[in-house]
């Protein structure tokens, strides 16, 4: 029953109502892209590529019936992890004002296939399956086309922030995620009885290969495993000597912090950046420790440097948002008051037990808007990791033993 209700939904279903991305040209350089991140309410930045391509590396769509090959492609995301993760490097540590000229490539990720095109007609099951083999985001063209009238007044709208709508191919697109499918899934949760009231430990989709370091550990040993988190939409756990969960230093809760960041992580430890991120803005006297510490490294001229770029890309921006004016300030709400407005998280761990059922846990994480939880003991020590990814391994097993 459930292969045969399911086996009629097309991906178009699930991007009802969803924005159309913002998109930056690969040619866009990191100050760019920064200045996109600061002014927009989405945590990524889509960046297309709109050079005439080969057919062999065309992407096909079929909207309404017409069947194109498409000269612009979608080649990756950015999110202000991006941007930290890159600004902690030695080099760029020397001299923020250059490392932020490089291009926007310098920042996209290198693992293939994070980011695929699909037709909007295509099946949930396939994009499950793109998703099952590493795609993390889904770009589906929204089924309107853009009238030549409605793209002329569009490009003819100034730009308050720094990037434009995308409008490619003759239409706009949508990112179709991870959390979308889940959520989908969670409606039709009946059609999968008895799958998720089994427990996540019965079903054995806990993941061992976490990541994780040490709570005393300095912040700036955990950047690889930030970026690689951000490439797997996971976090890092922040575990005592004992293997104790205490927190967690997630890409989410970064995403929602500004370039500032670089510098905490930089100067301090694993347990007091997750102070540092957490809501609110970081304490005083953690700000104190910081710029102490940016002195005695000589690199006191990275605050002064971000927040000269901050000035630049709001004089060259039009937006009547004064608040926009002022130097950053470290923490969520540190840009423009259209970003205070972000939905934001604690550095505090999102857990749950071996024992917890599948549906529990599926519905724990879409409330906290994560794409995991961490799996835990009685006594806080740290078991595992479940994915939205290995919650779908299950259902994709359950539909292809009914087909």
């Amino acid at each position: 029953m459930a292969v045969s209700l399911l086996a009629h939904v097309v991906i178009s279903d699930l991007c009802l109502g969803k924005p159309a991305l913002r998109s930056l040209p690969i040619s866009a350089t990191i100050a760019d892209a920064l200045a996109a991140l600061r002014n927009s309410e989405d945590n990524f930045i889509s960046i297309w590529d709109c050079a005439d391509h080969h057919a062999a590396h065309s992407v096909s769509v079929n909207v309404g019936g017409d069947h194109r090959s498409c000269t612009c492609k979608c080649v990756g995301k950015v999110c202000m992890v991006d941007v930290i993760c890159y600004l902690c490097k030695d080099d760029s540590l020397l001299s923020p004002c250059t490392a932020l000229k490089a291009p926007v490539s310098a920042i996209l990720p290198k693992i293939a296939g994070l980011v695929m095109h699909l037709e909007p007609s295509s099946s949930l099951l396939e994009a499950i399956d793109l998703i099952l083999e590493g795609a993390q985001n889904l770009v589906v063209p929204i089924q309107t086309r853009i009238s030549n009238y409605s793209r002329r007044k569009q490009l003819q709208k100034p730009s308050t922030t720094g990037f434009a709508t995308t409008i490619h191919n003759g239409f706009e697109y949508c990112w179709l995620t991870q959390e979308d499918i889940i959520r989908f899934l969670l409606s039709s949760i009946g059609l999968f009885s008895p799958i998720p009231a089994l427990s996540i430990d019965t079903l054995g989709i806990i993941n061992t290969d976490i990541l994780a370091i040490d709570y005393h550990s300095p912040a700036s040993s955990a950047v690889k495993s930030i970026s690689r988190s951000l490439a797997e939409q996971t976090s890092v756990a922040v575990v005592d000597s004992e293997g104790t969960l205490i927190g967690e230093i997630s890409p989410f809760t970064l995403a929602c912090c500004d370039e500032t960041v670089a510098a905490a992580i930089t100067t301090l430890s694993s347990g007091d950046l997750m102070a540092y991120i957490d809501c609110g803005g970081p304490p005083e006297d953690l700000v104190r420790l910081v710029k102490a510490r940016l002195k005695e490294k000589n690199l006191d001229g990275m605050l002064e440097a971000y927040i000269q770029s901050a000035y630049s890309s709001s004089t060259s921006s039009s937006s009547d948002d004064e608040s926009s004016l002022s130097p950053p300030r470290s923490g969520k709400y540190s840009r423009s008051m259209s970003y205070s407005a972000r939905m934001v998280r604690r550095a505090e761990a999102i857990v749950c037990h071996p024992k917890s059922s599948l549906v529990a846990v599926m519905i724990q994480a879409i409330a906290h808007r994560v794409n995991y939880v961490w799996v835990i003991e009685d006594d806080c020590s740290l078991v595992g990791i479940v994915t939205f990814c290995e919650m779908l391994k299950v259902f994709r097993e359950h539909l292809g033993s009914m087909g």
